[in-house]
């Protein structure tokens, strides 16, 4: 008797692992693009410290320094859509060209006045204003740029890198603007803030220019309106609950965080410390800790959770500038503001990541610019309050906006919505 075997199935072989994606760093286009960020951003932080020192030494009143804000707050807020929709229209590279050549320029022609000793406060109010329009159309340009420079699988690691360049700019580079500024006049610090938009304008111009625009055929429905590509962004945010709870939590955060920090630091160090060189210091301490902040998240490879880390991070902001508030002591202000910075770090670096993946390329400009406007619309009240404030009470300012941050913050968590953000 005879038997017969079935022959063997074949075996499939398993499916390779797709290949793992290089390093945003070896990328041309996105490594000058990092480069030339990151010294624009090392002359921001000496703006950042010689802005309102100035403006404290030619008036004395931080009510004066809150108005210089808001002057800038202002139009950076209304225009914050306008911007987003023009991103998508055009392109964020020619963007970025356009506001970095205007912003050297600006900052250049004041850093002249003063050598001069012709400075008045009228050119800062143009200054702040020229600047808050450039931040409206540049602020939504950078998260739109990224995604056209490198892989979907390679935006955590590009977003991380960028984010390190900021915060190690906030780390190192105040506290020498402070001693700049101690040493040689605001002059010598707006001069080097002037020269490094150079560095990301020479950066972007290398980049390849944007396909142009297929003329749509004979009989094709006209192009939206730019009212109504702005509409298109605000429905795409009012429809993911998700995204919508995210905007919400960055209004509150920016208005209670914004003004204590910009203003209320600014005139503690000038009233109570007495230097240019403390102010310097408690934002370099804000940068060291957002530094290691970044680089914790960078080691996380699957987020999640990420709704309850930003609602976790309000909380205890919240409770770091009621600190702030009771202290009043430089070296507690430092360590404050160094935790203060971990917790920003690690949450920008998983959410900057989960917008873009999240969101349609196409929409993408409009998105971050509604994610802007958020993060910037309440920024003119904060400054407003905390210029009063500051001329009443340091303590009642911080913890007056610590306390609500704080309440807030643990409400929030009780929403079905930010707890889904994973």
């Amino acid at each position: 008797m005879t038997t017969t075997t079935a022959p063997a199935a074949p075996v499939e072989p398993l499916p390779e692992p797709p290949p793992r994606p290089r390093h945003p760093i070896a990328l041309p286009h996105f490594r000058n693009l990092w480069v030339g960020a990151t010294i624009s951003l090392l002359g921001d932080q000496f703006y950042l410290v010689a802005l309102p020192w100035l403006v404290l030494q030619l008036t004395g009143s931080s009510l004066a320094l809150g108005t210089i804000l808001m002057t800038a707050a202002i139009p950076r807020a209304a225009l914050m859509l306008v911007g987003g929709a023009v991103i998508d229209r055009f392109s964020a590279r020619r963007v970025i060209m356009a506001t970095a050549t205007t912003r050297a320029l600006l900052v250049g022609t004041v850093a002249a006045l003063i050598w001069l000793g012709a400075i008045q406060l009228w050119h800062l109010y143009l200054l702040t204003l020229a600047f808050g329009i450039a931040d409206a159309f540049s602020f939504p340009a950078g998260p739109a740029l990224i995604p056209t420079l490198v892989e979907p699988r390679q935006l955590q690691q590009a977003n991380a890198m960028l984010q390190s360049s900021a915060v190690t700019a906030q780390m190192i580079a105040p506290a020498p603007a402070g001693l700049v500024i101690r040493r040689w006049g605001v002059s010598s610090a707006l001069f080097f803030d002037a020269l490094s938009f150079l560095a990301v304008l020479a950066a972007v111009i290398k980049l390849p220019s944007p396909p142009k625009a297929v003329p749509p055929p004979a009989g094709a429905p006209p192009r939206p309106s730019m009212l109504h590509a702005i509409a298109e962004g605000l429905r795409t945010v009012w429809h993911d609950p998700p995204l919508r709870s995210l905007m919400g939590i960055f209004a509150l955060l920016n208005l209670c965080v914004a003004g204590p920090i910009g203003v209320g630091l600014a005139a503690m160090a000038k009233f109570r410390f007495g230097s240019a060189a403390a102010f310097g210091t408690f934002l370099a301490c804000f940068g060291g800790g957002t530094f290691v902040g970044v680089a914790l998240a960078g080691m996380v490879k699957r987020p999640r959770k990420r709704g309850l880390q930003i609602l976790l991070m309000g909380f205890l902001t919240g409770l770091e500038l009621v600190a702030i508030g009771l202290l009043l002591r430089a070296l507690a202000i430092g360590a404050l503001m160094a935790l203060m910075g971990l917790g920003v770090g690690f949450v920008n670096v998983q959410f900057g990541a989960w917008i873009q993946t999240r969101v349609d390329r196409s929409l993408l400009g409009r998105v971050a610019s509604v994610l802007m406007l958020c993060a910037v619309g309440l920024v003119p009240v904060s400054y407003a309050l905390a210029g009063v404030l500051a001329q009443w009470s340091f303590a009642a300012l911080f913890v007056g906006a610590g306390a609500l941050l704080a309440a807030t913050s643990a409400l929030a968590a009780a929403g079905k919505a930010t707890r889904e953000i994973d």
